[in-house]
Formats: structure tokens, sequence, C-alpha cells
């Protein structure tokens, strides 16, 4: 028998990689001779790097970038030789650019900026990879990856005509009087930039990045209207240098990250896609399922978001095209769980009932173990009769 482990984060408690690991301890401790392969999973946003090269081999870099707030941060990325995939440069934008990054009093997405990911971007193509792949969520901004899109070439003007030298951020948008794409770095033009996210909102708007998201970055609401504002005059200007920039405003997941998707395919090529999909291509889990008998798959909270795009909804899709089983573990259930078991989720289970959160997260590993053994055992016994 083998079991196939591709768990994503219990946020706050064990990463992908540690989640997987406890499910493996869970099955070897019913069968030791069960076969597992260890997959752990990622959509994009904390995480992804180290999530991926625990699952692909790689390495693993750190360097030095722009934070959010202007002072250098060292952020993690990593570079994998994938033939089937073609990725070879893996970045988080959250590791530049991130909420985690600032503390609360800090969190303001009128003065933070994307500078540092457009930094790492360069560094990978300086690497000489074929191809990134950049995660794009977690982050504090709002700036439609504007500083990214510095730190590689592209130059802002003010309304009067002045270069603005300092990092874009999300409340210089509306200062931007015209934009020059002529000294992009034109090495984007022969490689391919991946956005993964799991977010389907549009620029503007009220389901827009803005309106959305900005609250939980620290906005007011005063500088939601401000922000949403800024990025509609900042489509209009870099429309007058790139004619197809308006055809961002209704590209689903163009506000992701505030604006950094909309942004960074209007000014840098990149092309969207839906983070645990494109993740999952990278670990070759349609390959790797094929092989399996069992698969084991969770995350901290399963709820009705869980369907819908999240990590643990693509690894069910996956199964259910193979013909698969697959059982999630979960730290809690939410509101909807039960939408998993119609896209074809076999059954799951929480592993923390009658625990405050405290605790919960504390044992979290133990318990997980845990979990995956009762399962486990579960299965085994109806294998038999």
């Amino acid at each position: 028998m083998r079991v196939l482990c591709a768990p994503d984060s219990f946020k706050g408690s064990l990463t992908a990689a540690q989640a997987a690991r406890a499910m493996q301890r869970g099955v070897a401790a019913v069968d030791p001779d069960i076969e597992v392969d260890l997959c752990p999973i990622a959509d994009g946003g904390e995480g992804t790097v180290d999530t991926l090269l625990a699952a692909v081999d790689g390495e693993r870099r750190v360097s030095t970038v722009t934070g959010p707030r202007g002072k250098p941060v060292e952020a993690a990325w990593g570079v994998i030789n994938d033939p089937i995939t073609s990725v070879t440069a893996i970045i988080e934008l959250a590791s530049a650019a991130g909420l985690t990054l600032l503390d609360p009093a800090e969190r303001d997405p009128t003065k933070t900026t994307t500078y540092g990911v457009g930094e790492l971007i360069r560094i990978a193509l300086d690497a000489g990879v074929d191809s990134v792949l950049v995660g794009i969520g977690g982050s504090a901004t709002h700036d439609g990856a504007a500083g990214a899109a510095q730190a590689l070439g592209v130059r802002f003007f003010d309304r009067e005509g002045e270069l603005i030298t300092t990092p874009m951020t999300g409340g210089m948008l509306e200062r931007v009087g015209r934009v020059d794409l002529s000294q992009r770095d034109a090495r984007l033009k022969r490689t391919t930039l991946n956005l993964a996210c799991d977010v389907t909102n549009p620029l503007i708007g009220p389901d827009g990045a803005a309106f959305v998201y900005s609250p939980q970055k620290g906005a007011t609401p005063e500088q939601v209207r401000v922000l949403d504002e800024g990025m509609r005059h900042f489509i209009g200007a870099l429309t007058t240098e790139n004619h197809g920039a308006t055809a961002v405003l209704d590209l689903p997941g163009a506000g992701a990250a505030g604006g950094f998707g909309g942004g960074a395919v209007a000014m840098l090529r990149g092309q969207l896609q839906r983070g645990i999909e494109r993740i999952l291509d990278v670990v070759r889990f349609s390959d790797r399922v094929r092989q399996a008998d069992l698969v084991l798959t969770g995350e901290g909270r399963i709820d009705g978001q869980s369907a819908s795009g999240k990590a643990v909804a693509g690894v069910v899709g996956r199964c259910k095209a193979a013909g698969v089983p697959v059982w999630a573990l979960a730290g809690c259930e939410g509101d909807d769980a039960t939408k998993l078991l119609d896209a074809g989720l076999a059954g799951y289970r929480t592993i923390a009932q009658g625990l405050d959160v405290n605790e919960a997260m504390r044992r979290a590993a133990e318990l997980l173990e845990r979990a995956a053994a009762e399962l486990m055992r579960e299965r085994m016994t109806e294998l038999r009769t």
C-alpha cells in the first residue's frame, strides 16, 4: 500500500512539511511497511518556497532586499531544475513585502512597497533562470506592482513630469502622470513570469483589492477610498504607455496582493495562474497520485472557502480525476465544510475537538499524528473485510 501525504500548512502551528511528517508518523504507527510519499503543498502564500523545496529537489537561497517599509529584509527564495515544469526560480511576495514583516503599528498600505519583490526577480534573472514563479499571497501592499516594476527598470513620472525616484507605494499611485516601459529589464521578454494566486478579485471597485483586502493591511475607511481611486488613476496613466493595460481591470485575480496581479501582468509580462494548480504541477502531483492507493491532505481550518480554490480543493480535484480516495484532516471545522464532500472528498475529520485554540496549536503535530493513525486503522480494517 502507498499513501501520499499532501497537506497545506496549519497556519500558526505547523508548516506543510511538518504536517506531512506528522501524518507519516501516524501511518507508520499502524503499519511501518506502508510506503509514504511526502508531498507538502502550498497555494502561493507564506511558506511556498520551503514547501516546494521540501517536495522537489532544489536549492534554498537568501538575498537582502528592500522590505515593505523600505528597511532591508532577508528574503528566502528557491531554485529548482525541473525539465517537466520548467520552473527554475520560486519567489514569495510575502518574503519581501509581506504583512508578517511589519508590526501592527507599521501596517499602512498607503506607505508600503513591493520594490523588494522586483529586486528578488532581478536577482533570479541574474542567476540565469529560465522562468520564475511568484507566489503572491500575504502582502502588506497596495501598489499595483509599481514598486516591483521600478526595481526592474520601469520609470514613473509625476503629474509635473518629474521622475519618481523613491520606491512606489500605494499612496503614490494617484501622483503618477506617465509610465515609461522603455527601460524595462529586457530579460522579461524571454523569461516566463508566472503569478500564483488563489483569489479572483478585480483591481478596483467594491470587490476589488482596496475595499476587500486593504483594511486587513491597516487601511482606514478613508484610505480604502483613496487607494481605490489611486489605482483607477494609475491604470489610466499606464494605459497611455501600454494600450492593453485597461484589459487587466476585468481580469480575475488582478486585485491579488494589492493589485500586484494586474500590475505585473500589465507591466512585467506576468501570467496569472491559480496558485494551487501551478504548485501541484511543480511537485508533479498528478504523476505521484497515480502511484498512490490513498491520499491524506489537510489544513488548519476546513470550511466553505476550502472548496473555492484553496489548496485542499486542488488536491481533491486531482485525486478525483485519478480515481484515488482522499481524506482531509483539519484543525477545526467551519461553515459549509461539507462542500468538499460534494467536490469529491471521501471524508474529513477535525483533530482538536474539545480543546481550546492555544492547546490545539501547541499540540498540533501530536494531534495530527494521532488522527492519521486512527484514520489508517479504519481504512485498513475496511480493506480486510
